[in-house]
């Protein structure tokens, strides 16, 4: 997934949260007349013409304002400023040029960001000419569109994802690169510091000490490893201040970029649902995964604790069972770098590809043994299977009727293959297609 960030920014009501929601095909955002409806910052991803890109609406941009709540949006949409790959900088063509449109245009000015210029609510070719009062903003030539109606919205998605793909070519870097993952507090700061033998991370008791995605050069038997230490996830409904929201923001992006994800849990307080969020989101982006849990000094323990503790905890992780456990204490360095051979021969699994001959050799006799069935009634049979691609391993079922194949026996196809070829730690791709 591209990492390409695209900041709607404007004055309050010229249609941010419109454009918002046509762009990413829902209602994501609150929409209303009444100015300043949008506070805590939205972000979805999106897609166009193949490309992917995040997009952030921003609540209502008001320099000079002594308002709070105008204040902390005001904040909020710096933040996007400076996050942003590009600012399309929003300004309402039916009640024409505003004096805080000229304030917010010498503002992007300062921060030497690209910026489009959108001159929105133009839904008609006859309304064109209220462009001509935008030129004076000395931002390019504005272009137009309606948010409301969908006009031109596809010349303006051509135009703000042009350099999305471009933000994916310069991923050159081959390092193995290790997103470290968590809920706040959970040590993530002092096991990346363990890593290191510095510190590197500021580390405190104080949940969400850090605020921003650092990366830093693990030297690892010669070889040099990228670990990216990142903000505490939290529930989105619990993010509140700005800085909070772009440090979450931050996490995804380090995880859309990693390689291996080494999710932290917290030994006292278990797998608890935020946890659960975390793993979820990663496996969403398709990222091979390790669980690791930290604070193992901590436990009262026999020869069973560890064995009794990880058949607990993957019986609630159920889908996700096939992730590996490692107990570790950040504090004592104990099994830390059994951490990163585990990283390095989970990023090995993503990368594996199995023979055709293979797959259709053990796959075929479970899928004799166990044939899948159809709620129609007709025959349903699976003709043949290929790995098409690795990182992350997607595979082919070619059959009669793909739409008839049900969830629980894509579920045992991918227990099958993991049976067979193991894949640790690593979400798999079941594709079925027609033959």
């Amino acid at each position: 997934m591209s990492s390409w960030l695209v900041a709607l920014v404007g004055r309050p009501n010229v249609g941010k949260s419109t454009l918002f929601n046509r762009i990413i095909g829902q209602r994501g955002a609150i929409v209303d007349d009444m100015p300043g409806v949008t506070r805590d910052r939205n972000y979805a991803d999106s897609e166009w013409a193949g490309k992917q890109f995040t997009v952030v609406d921003t609540g209502g941009f008001v320099p000079a304002s002594d308002d709070v709540f105008e204040a902390a949006i005001r904040e909020q949409a710096q933040i996007a400023i400076e996050e942003a790959n590009l600012v399309l900088f929003i300004v309402d063509g039916q009640t024409g040029l505003h004096p805080l449109d000229a304030e917010i245009a010498e503002i992007l000015r300062r921060a030497q960001k690209k910026v489009v210029l959108l001159v929105n609510k133009i839904d008609s070719e006859g309304r064109e000419p209220m462009l001509a009062e935008f030129f004076t903003l000395g931002l390019g030539d504005p272009i137009s569109a309606s948010a409301l109606v969908g006009r031109k919205i596809g010349d303006l998605l051509d135009l703000v994802t042009k350099g999305a793909g471009a933000a994916e070519e310069e991923e050159t870097d081959t390092r193995l690169k290790l997103a470290v993952v968590g809920k706040p507090n959970v040590g993530k700061s002092s096991f990346v510091n363990a890593l290191l033998q510095e510190d590197r991370h500021i580390v405190t008791e104080i949940p969400g000490t850090t605020r921003d995605s650092i990366d830093a050069i693990l030297k690892y038997h010669g070889e040099e490893i990228l670990l990216v230490d990142t903000a505490g996830l939290r529930r989105r409904g619990k993010i509140k201040e700005s800085i909070e929201f772009y440090s979450a923001l931050r996490t995804l992006k380090s995880i859309e970029r990693c390689d291996v994800a080494i999710i932290l849990l917290d030994a006292q307080s278990g797998l608890e649902n935020q946890d659960l969020r975390i793993i979820q989101t990663v496996m969403e982006k398709r990222k091979p995964a390790l669980l690791a849990v930290n604070k193992w000094d901590l436990i009262e323990k026999d020869e069973q604790t560890a064995k009794a503790y990880e058949k607990a905890l993957l019986g609630k992780l159920r889908l996700y069972d096939f992730l590996p456990v490692i107990f570790i204490s950040a504090l004592t360095k104990q099994r830390i770098l059994k951490v990163v051979e585990l990283a390095k021969s989970i990023d090995a699994e993503q990368q594996k590809r199995i023979s055709t001959s293979q797959l259709n050799e053990a796959l075929g006799k479970d899928i004799l043994l166990f044939p899948p069935r159809s709620k129609s009634g007709k025959e349903l049979k699976i003709k043949y299977i290929t790995q098409v691609k690795t990182k992350p391993p997607v595979f082919a079922f070619f059959c009669s009727d793909p739409r008839s194949i049900e969830d629980s026996y894509r579920r045992y196809l991918e227990n099958k293959i993991r049976e067979h070829f193991v894949f640790k730690g690593v979400p798999l791709v079941l594709s079925f297609k027609e033959k």
